[in-house]
């Protein structure tokens, strides 16, 4: 074999006198086939995501524009107050049957109106989609909404869950509510779902709350055909946030009962108030050995008397005055205040009650417990809807003011007809403090001189009552909104407090 012939049988040569390296497998890891797959199916994958996000997306603007207009039409429907008359029990056309009947109509009446027969396609087509997507058997015949609200009593500011539900034996569409609120309500969230609405609402302002109305418009499956149900929220009791208070000053003679606060009589309490000699059959644990080292005999330790302290809190309803300047009313800042005296006795273990005198006369008999703070709220949560009677006010009743009760009365002291009232409990030998809500001063513009002179007048009858009940011996002290209690109430602590002699 010559050498041409065995130069073409041999490899290639390779430079350098190395061998050429081998063909890469297809089917190998590393081949082309298998990154063009891999390619493939990293961009179907991104393809996938990019759906998803894009479907999440739209799906999270429609809900948002769903739920903006809910929320724009309740605004609009708070506004013009609760509606009188329900709404109707039928179906009615949904806005986009309106659109395709006014399409089939502009068209027939435009042929009839020109001569061409041409024009009845449009309506021909409108009439043929009304038939393809009318509801049929799809449509439900019992169709109604109820509501569920969590909690039912609640103190201001806290959050009142709202859950509305559609019941239905059919197929609907997405529910587009209206809800109408009831007076010092706010809405804060409102989330539609498939099977109705969630809300929630909260009270700025205490009181026997009606939460309002939430009228559901329910649409067919196909949203040619729709209908109103609506549910009642009922109502929710708002409890005033007590403002703070630990003081509980005490009268000079204090009930028969034990309790914590101490009086100037011998008794079993914890408080040592003096020495004495030994009596035959008294505790020994009892002795005072300084005094009995000095005294050459024995000497016992002579502790207080502890009892309890009966109180009653008298509130001026007779008006609900509105402040000028931040827009506070007398009535919240009066049962604030109220409650949080209350809830400091109550800590104490003693017993308070209510008299509550405007358009109706509202008595609650003295107790102890914590109970009785929520019993006192809840009999004086309808007190803004009494009618306030303009003549002289009915004499309290006996029952009203326990003896040597100690008696606080907040008011505003805008009504001379409270000092009537304070004059009978005067007359009763109680012991009375006068605490001053001073909101509802009214507004006075810089340049007018009648206004000026107005509000001149109005606070100087506010003083002429305030030297009235101090010329009576009853202590007057002023609460000023949003400041604890107790700064009022301190300087009472200097002395007890004397009643009046019967």
């Amino acid at each position: 074999m010559n050498s041409a012939a065995m130069t073409a049988e041999t490899p290639d040569a390779v430079p350098g006198g190395a061998e050429s390296p081998e063909a890469p497998d297809a089917e190998s890891p590393g081949s082309g086939a298998h990154t063009d797959r891999r390619d493939r199916r990293d961009r179907r994958d991104r393809r996938d995501r990019r759906d998803r996000r894009d479907r999440r997306d739209r799906r999270d603007r429609r809900d948002r524009r769903a739920r903006d207009l809910a929320v724009s039409r309740s605004v609009r429907a708070t506004a013009e107050g609760l509606p009188d008359s329900p709404p109707s029990p039928h179906w009615r056309p949904g806005e986009q049957t309106v659109r395709l009947l006014v399409v089939a109509t502009v068209a027939a009446v435009a042929a009839l109106a020109t001569g061409h027969a041409w024009l009845l396609a449009p309506a021909a087509f409108t009439a043929v989609l009304l038939a393809l997507a009318a509801p049929g058997r799809t449509r439900p015949t019992r169709l109604s909404a109820e509501s569920t609200v969590r909690p039912q009593r609640c103190f201001e500011g806290e959050p009142v869950a709202v859950h509305v539900t559609v019941h239905h034996d059919g197929r609907i569409g997405a529910p587009e509510p209206v809800v109408t609120l009831g007076p010092g309500l706010a809405l804060d969230a409102l989330t539609v779902t498939p099977t109705g609405v969630d809300l929630v609402l909260r009270a700025d302002s205490w009181g026997r709350r009606h939460l309002g109305v939430v009228d559901v418009d329910v649409p067919d499956v196909r949203g040619l055909t729709r209908r109103t149900v609506r549910a009642d929220l009922g109502t929710v009791d708002v409890f005033p946030v007590p403002d703070a208070a630990r003081l509980t000053p005490i009268p000079v003679r204090l009930p028969e009962r034990i309790g914590e606060h101490t009086t100037a009589h011998e008794g079993t309490g914890v408080e040592v108030i003096g020495v004495r000699p030994h009596v035959p059959g008294e505790r020994q644990r009892r002795i005072h050995w300084p005094s009995t080292t000095r005294r050459d005999a024995v000497q016992i330790n002579q502790f207080a008397a502890e009892r309890a302290a009966d109180a009653v809190v008298l509130l001026d309803t007779l008006a609900d005055y509105i402040d000028a300047t931040n827009g506070s009313r007398s009535l919240d800042e009066t049962l604030r205040a109220a409650t949080g005296l209350v809830r400091a006795y109550l800590r104490r273990h003693d017993r308070i009650g209510l008299v509550a005198v405007g358009g109706r006369l509202r008595l609650l008999t003295a107790a102890t417990g914590e109970r009785q703070l929520y019993r006192i709220v809840e009999s004086v949560l309808e007190v803004r809807q009494d009618r306030h009677p303009r003549g002289p006010l009915p004499p309290l009743p006996l029952a009203a003011l326990p003896g040597h009760a100690l008696v606080y009365a907040f008011t505003p002291l805008a009504d001379r007809r409270v000092l009537d009232v304070l004059g009978q409990v005067r007359e009763r030998g109680n012991p009375l403090v006068v605490v001053e809500i001073p909101v509802g001063e009214p507004e006075a513009r810089p340049d007018d001189e009648t206004d000026a002179l107005a509000l001149r007048l109005w606070r100087a009858e506010r003083e002429a009552m305030r030297a009235t009940l101090r010329g009576r011996g009853i202590p007057v002290v002023r609460h000023t909104p949003g400041e604890t209690l107790d700064l009022a109430l301190a300087p009472l602590l200097r002395r007890r407090i004397v009643g009046a002699a019967r």
